[in-house]
């Protein structure tokens, strides 16, 4: 359960990248499969070349906004629709990684040789260390979305023609927030390769999945909790905690000796889960659905 929870902060971070382009942008980036594993990749290889652990996570960020940067000028410049951009430069990022690790399929770091900010050798620290890093990005979304850039990113993906009218160049909004959103995945990726203890090439499959769920079940979990009270730093901060629940269904299903090769059976039953709640909410809200049960 602790190593579930450990993971679970690390997934719910990279959540938080994707919540900016799933939630505020409306666009559906399939970017971050590619972006996941470049970060993981610049920061083992920056590590071993002799770089703080802090200075190659940083590197890593900036390797994960070049990425997003390049989905929104594809998007944006070229008129590619917006899913269609992302898999483009994931599938080019496959190519990227592998020279980024030498044309090796993996890299290791050992926690014995190198100053790592985290490893599973050591949970309770990878756990206190994955808070501390997702209070402080929370609280810089938090303020960074409240200011007049971060609201005309918001008010993008709200309304684009009315964000148009009054003025946002709605294209470098787009650009800007997928950016930010691929840099924050990649700085999870960072984190990941740091904890396992090595890069991988296929580090980052499925990861939009996983982003995904945690999106949902913390939306789901807190609307739970919190109700009509839940604002945005409560949104962001239940992220992070619905990836840390989906880390723990899986820690449940291993537990249960169920077989390892349906996880992604049982990750899509958990996402169609939590997707259908709001759902069945709502409709057992409606009006329509009020008057049936009266009878009328």
């Amino acid at each position: 359960m602790p190593g579930g929870i450990s993971q679970g902060i690390i997934w719910g971070i990279m959540a938080l990248g994707i919540y900016i382009t799933f939630r505020l942008l409306d666009v559906a980036d399939l970017t971050v499969d590619g972006s996941f594993t470049t970060g993981g990749a610049v920061t083992v290889m920056l590590i071993l070349a002799g770089w703080p652990a802090w200075a190659a996570l940083l590197m890593a960020m900036l390797a994960g906004l070049l990425a997003g940067f390049v989905t929104g000028v594809l998007h944006t410049k070229l008129g590619i629709p917006a899913i269609l951009a992302g898999i483009l430069t994931q599938f080019s990022l496959y190519s990227i990684n592998l020279h980024i690790m030498g044309m090796a399929a993996n890299k290791a770091v050992s926690v014995d040789k190198y100053h790592l900010l985290l490893s599973s050798r050591n949970i309770p620290a990878a756990i206190l260390t994955g808070l501390v890093i997702s209070v402080a990005l929370i609280s810089v979304m938090y303020w960074y979305f409240g200011t007049e850039q971060g609201s005309s990113i918001r008010a993008t993906g709200n309304n684009p023609a009315m964000s148009r009218a009054l003025g946002i160049n709605i294209d470098n909004m787009k650009v800007l927030g997928l950016s930010l959103s691929n840099g924050i995945v990649a700085l999870s990726g960072g984190l990941l390769a740091q904890y396992q203890g090595f890069a991988d090439i296929n580090m980052g499959r499925g990861a939009i999945v996983i982003g995904l769920a945690a999106v949902i079940i913390g939306e789901v979990v807190g609307g739970a909790i919190l109700g009509k009270h839940l604002n945005f730093y409560g949104t962001l901060s239940f992220t992070v905690v619905g990836g840390i629940v989906y880390y723990l269904v899986i820690v449940v299903v291993l537990w249960l000796k169920l077989n390892s090769n349906d996880l992604k059976l049982f990750t899509a039953i958990v996402v169609a889960l939590f997707l259908a709640v709001p759902y069945l909410r709502g409709q057992k809200k409606s009006s329509f659905a009020k008057l049936k049960r009266k009878g009328v």
